[in-house]
């Protein structure tokens, strides 16, 4: 009898691990599918504020009233070449989250899956401050430009410079917080989300 129930225990035994495996798989591949699925929507969000947004920049630029506008203060030509610019480096970063979700669609292990998702995290908060710092950088020299070759705002800050510095560092701060607003509810929550996956892999490798 206690042979029996000695045999019992190991076959119990070696049928949980088995259950266990076939759980932590199913397990691996839902967290595979959600995390390919999220690292997707970064990278369509990202095609369609580069398409609409910089699409809005090219089509300000043809415009004709605002180049004779920025050519007065001499920012035309500045524009023009930080629109190239940031053309350049906004299309590397959507080729890089192409190949981010190249990478975690082919994933075809848990560590390797949890460093994509890492390196995904990473490139995201790269290109949100690049964003956030090119807002900050153009509002800045647009001022310095504004004060410098527009007549009515250069008597205005000859007469009130510290009204003039408050209402422009007030000015810089909302756009600055609308656009952090903007990028923390598009990609802090895919981000979120994705870092939540990035726990439950953890439990998995352990």
């Amino acid at each position: 009898m206690m042979e029996e129930l000695d045999l019992l225990k190991k076959d119990w035994k070696r049928n949980e691990n088995s259950f266990q495996q076939i759980s932590e798989v199913d397990i691996y591949k839902m967290l595979h599918k959600k995390s390919s699925s999220i690292v997707k929507w970064i990278l369509i969000i990202s095609i369609l504020e580069f398409i609409i947004l910089r699409g809005l920049d090219f089509w300000v630029l043809l415009d004709d009233e605002y180049k004779n506008k920025m050519n007065l203060v001499h920012m035309y030509s500045f524009e023009v070449i930080l629109t190239v610019i940031n053309y350049i480096v906004l299309i590397a970063f959507i080729y890089v989250f192409y190949k981010n979700f190249k990478n975690i669609n082919t994933a075809s292990s848990t560590k390797k899956l949890m460093n994509d998702i890492l390196n995904t995290r990473k490139i995201v908060k790269y290109y949100v401050w690049y964003n956030l710092l090119l807002v900050a950088i153009t509002s800045v020299i647009a001022l310095i430009s504004e004060v410098k070759y527009n007549p009515m705002l250069s008597n205005f800050y000859v007469k009130h410079q510290l009204a003039l510095y408050v209402l422009s560092l007030g000015i810089m701060l909302v756009l600055f917080l609308i656009f952090w607003i903007f990028y923390r509810l598009i990609y802090g929550i895919l981000l979120r989300k994705l870092y939540k996956n990035y726990n439950e892999l953890k439990k998995i490798d352990l």
